[in-house]
């Protein structure tokens, strides 16, 4: 006889959810013990439970874990990276992810365990977390060397969401623009490859700076950059007609916002624009699934959250911003583009 009944939900989603936190972490661990840098050539397990110094049947189960997820191949005992593994998660890759993977690993991996918490007060886990106080990523760039690979991983985002950005709206009109909070200058660097006519401007806190003079010099375009130093909520911007903020607005809260584009609007000459790289949240506030899962990262780890477009909208007319207008892209950034009239 069957019993089933067909008015009982389908448990799959939960399910699903239940497990896909083991989904990431595997992938963090991977990265961690230096699986994906030994594999970038065919290895036997035997050979690799020697190398990474790991107990042989864990690792056997961690490696066929993430020829499961896509992430390694296998033949009979031989492992190897997948492209995607290549490109992404092994060091010496100038499209390398590991930096933010390390960063979600030993530190929002245990400031997300504090969620229900950052709901209940509406306010950032680095205390309860770390019994850490200061800038918010202070913690975790404690050496230049863990910057710099935080940065690189920033990197590896941008290259798969900066050409989407500059190419959301036509450019071409403006002649200079200035990423501020620009990290290793990935979105001026795209915007000077696709716009001929342009010249760009790295802004950034002068510590995170090398970094950007090593990218610059290897983009094709160093001769339209510039590299400046500066905190763009005190000192004096860089002269432009377009600014940039990619991945900038959605870590303050709304004083600190108003602040910052009133500044660019003041800058601003009349014509010129704000382009905002930032996933933005449909209008009532449903999806899309990336840009909720990342506006409770920033309840969990900064003073900020994600918007919908009229949000924006009104925080950008209130510095004095006429004409907004918004584009969804395929990647996870969306495009604002604000212009001063």
């Amino acid at each position: 006889m069957n019993t089933y009944d067909r008015s009982i939900p389908d448990p799959a989603l939960v399910l699903d959810l239940i497990e896909a936190f083991r989904r990431s972490k595997t992938m963090f661990a991977a990265v961690e013990l230096g699986v994906f840098d030994v594999l970038q050539s065919a290895m036997q397990l035997d050979e690799l439970v020697l190398r990474l110094g790991c107990d042989r049947i864990a690792l056997m189960t961690l490696l066929d874990s993430c020829v499961a997820l896509g992430l390694l191949a296998r033949d009979g005992d031989r492992y190897q990276n997948t492209p995607v593994s290549d490109i992404y998660l092994t060091q010496d890759s100038p499209r390398r992810m590991t930096g933010y993977i390390h960063y979600s690993n030993r530190v929002m991996w245990k400031m997300w365990s504090n969620l229900e918490d950052a709901v209940r007060d509406g306010t950032h886990r680095w205390k309860q977390t770390f019994d850490f106080d200061g800038p918010i990523f202070s913690h975790f760039f404690k050496t230049d060397a863990a910057m710099q690979e935080f940065l690189m991983g920033m990197h590896g985002f941008g290259m798969i969401t900066s050409p989407h950005i500059v190419n959301a709206f036509d450019l071409s009109r403006f002649k200079v623009l200035a990423d501020l909070g620009g990290a290793t200058g990935h979105l001026a660097i795209a915007a000077c490859q696709r716009y001929s006519n342009m010249t760009g401007v790295v802004f950034d806190l002068p510590h995170a700076l090398d970094l950007a003079r090593s990218m610059v010099a290897k983009s094709g375009v160093a001769d339209r950059m510039e590299i400046t130093g500066g905190d763009f909520f005190v000192d004096d911007l860089p002269h432009a007609d377009l600014y940039a903020l990619g991945r900038i607005v959605h870590d303050w809260n709304e004083p600190k916002i108003r602040l910052l584009l009133k500044r660019i609007y003041e800058a601003l000459p009349s014509g010129g624009g704000l382009l905002i790289g930032e996933k933005i949240l449909w209008e009532d506030r449903t999806g899309p699934k990336w840009a909720l899962m990342q506006s409770l990262n920033m309840i969990v780890c900064t003073e900020g959250r994600e918007r919908t477009l009229s949000e924006y909208g009104a925080l950008l007319q209130e510095a004095g911003f006429d004409a907004v207008e918004g584009f969804r892209t395929s990647v996870p950034l969306d495009a604002i583009l604000a212009i001063k009239t």
